[in-house]
């Protein structure tokens, strides 16, 4: 794999216009951009189709917690417009897992993700909703769940990689958001870690947003991430 596909860029931006700004800014070496619910509910399927047009993998990460039949419509229509990856709540229980991996199937290029616990919450939101145990528990639990279902991988924070690393089948993706530069100010995601200590845990995959996005150089601060992953990358 190369080392820049493994930076996934979060497009959380407002408009298509900051994004593909953003994007040709970047240029060929970044590869692999993330669209979530703040970009695909501004700009439509529209900025998926243009990205995949660049030639970009799209991380589309729309974190699917709907009844099987519904889910797998929606990972259908995902691997219509080529996208490369797509997120399905493990909350949802095996049965939405199994639709979401099986609507994948006749689209060689698309792989099903597994949610775990979004990276803003901790153990007092756990018990919140009535889920007992740590987080690492409930994360380990769930990732156990998507492999049973046959989902390409995981979304943990990178707090959790280690431990999945150890328990998860080789092959599995373990794809970390929370990543950010040492000494950036904290957002609202709690579990976090820089890329170093993502790629050192286990991470196959780094979700990388404002540390980009939101820098004086977007070109300089990819870079500076790709070196610092492919000189700890191992796998």
């Amino acid at each position: 794999m190369n080392t820049n596909d493994r930076v996934i860029i979060a497009l959380d931006l407002d408009n298509e216009a900051e994004a593909i700004e953003l994007v040709e800014r970047l240029g060929a070496a970044a590869s692999s951009y993330k669209v979530g619910l703040q970009l695909l509910t501004a700009a439509g399927p529209s900025i998926i189709r243009w990205l995949v047009g660049q030639g970009k993998q799209v991380f589309l990460d729309l974190k699917l917690h709907e009844i099987p039949n519904s889910v797998a419509g929606a990972v259908t229509a995902a691997g219509r417009l080529g996208v490369s990856m797509v997120t399905v709540h493990a909350f949802a229980g095996s049965a939405v897992l199994q639709a979401a991996v099986e609507a994948a199937r006749p689209f060689p290029h698309l792989r099903v993700l597994a949610l775990t616990v979004i990276t803003s919450m901790g153990e007092g939101d756990l018990a919140e909703i009535g889920v007992s145990g740590s987080v690492l528990e409930q994360v380990e639990r769930l990732a156990a769940l998507a492999a049973s279902a046959g989902c390409h991988g995981v979304v943990a924070s990178p707090r959790e990689a280690v431990r999945l690393r150890q328990v998860l089948p080789a092959a599995m993706l373990i794809v970390t958001p929370g990543t950010q530069l040492h000494g950036e100010r904290k957002s609202d995601q709690t579990r976090t870690a820089t890329p170093t200590q993502a790629i050192l845990a286990g991470a196959t995959h780094l979700v990388i947003g404002r540390s980009i996005a939101r820098a004086t150089n977007p070109i300089a601060a990819f870079s500076a991430i790709c070196s610092e992953v492919a000189e700890h990358c191992t796998r």
